[in-house]
């Protein structure tokens, strides 16, 4: 459905209309497109196939659709009304002027489906499997031998090796949890401190109690993807799509590539957000 402000739309009448049909992928493409007194929704899934048209028509009968109206603002992304209507996960998306033709639209989504969208189990030695201990170790050529660990609540990077402390071994070790804001995704919790996750505050990550909360579980919850400099894992972060758990200055963060905090540095971005699954210190 399009969400049109005063509705939801799956056709010329609000809401739900029988017939229409209902689609769900782990990745999804969506399409609304409007003209005057038409428009059309489209879709499909984003890893293989093509689109589906799954309305194509006038505009509903509503004030301020038909003839339409525009007060200033569009949003790319999923609702923000927090209903369970709402969940999901944004990655990307486009805006652009006209009525594209669904031809054009059919080679977009081939080369969407090119891109191979896909989520990530892990590299290296271990998995991301839920119930598994793991550590994570970094992949950028200064660091190799530094893992994250938790330190007096703070998250950092620390050398771990066959040496080190048996505090520093726990400290570096996490559980993976299926994840708590969604199942799709992965929560990190902590081997020693049960009931503690890896969590995100003011971008900066900190291992913290888990509260119950929907802000927690948001903050708290990591999704997988190919590395960024082709090892391993990158994790981004559940509720900032665009950032990615990085170390900086041997303190970790969720850092995008490029912005205005210095955590945010395009240089070496690649390889500080990009870690190998390790076999567990503890």
């Amino acid at each position: 459905m399009a969400d049109l402000e005063n509705g939801l739309f799956s056709g010329v009448n609000q809401k739900y209309n029988a017939g229409n049909p209902s689609i769900s992928h782990r990745f999804l493409t969506a399409i609304v497109k409007g003209e005057p007194n038409h428009w059309a929704i489209r879709g499909g899934n984003a890893q293989s196939g093509g689109l589906g048209t799954f309305y194509d028509g006038v505009r509903p009968n509503v004030a301020g659709y038909n003839p339409m109206k525009k007060e200033g603002a569009i949003l790319l992304g999923i609702g923000g009304d927090n209903s369970n209507g709402a969940r999901g996960t944004f990655y990307e998306g486009v805006m652009t002027s006209g009525y594209p033709t669904d031809a054009t639209e059919n080679a977009v989504q081939a080369n969407i489906v090119a891109a191979g969208y896909t989520t990530w189990n892990g590299g290296g030695s271990g998995t991301l499997t839920p119930g598994s201990s793991i550590s994570l170790r970094a992949t950028t050529a200064c660091c190799t031998d530094r893992y994250i660990r938790h330190q007096n609540g703070s998250v950092v990077t620390s050398v771990i090796n066959s040496s080190s402390p048996s505090t520093d071994k726990n400290d570096g070790t996490w559980v993976v949890r299926s994840g708590l804001a969604s199942g799709s995704c992965v929560s990190l919790e902590s081997k020693n401190y049960p009931g503690t996750f890896l969590r995100h505050q003011n971008y900066q990550l900190y291992r913290q109690q888990n509260d119950g909360s929907a802000l927690f579980a948001s903050d708290a919850t990591f999704c997988a993807q190919a590395g960024k400099n082709g090892q391993g894992i990158s994790l981004a972060s559940y509720n900032f799509s665009s950032r990615f758990i990085r170390h900086y200055g041997n303190t970790v963060y969720i850092a995008s590539n490029g912005g205005s905090n210095t955590f945010d540095n395009s240089s070496a971005w690649a390889d500080d957000v990009s870690w190998i699954v390790a076999q567990p210190w503890a």
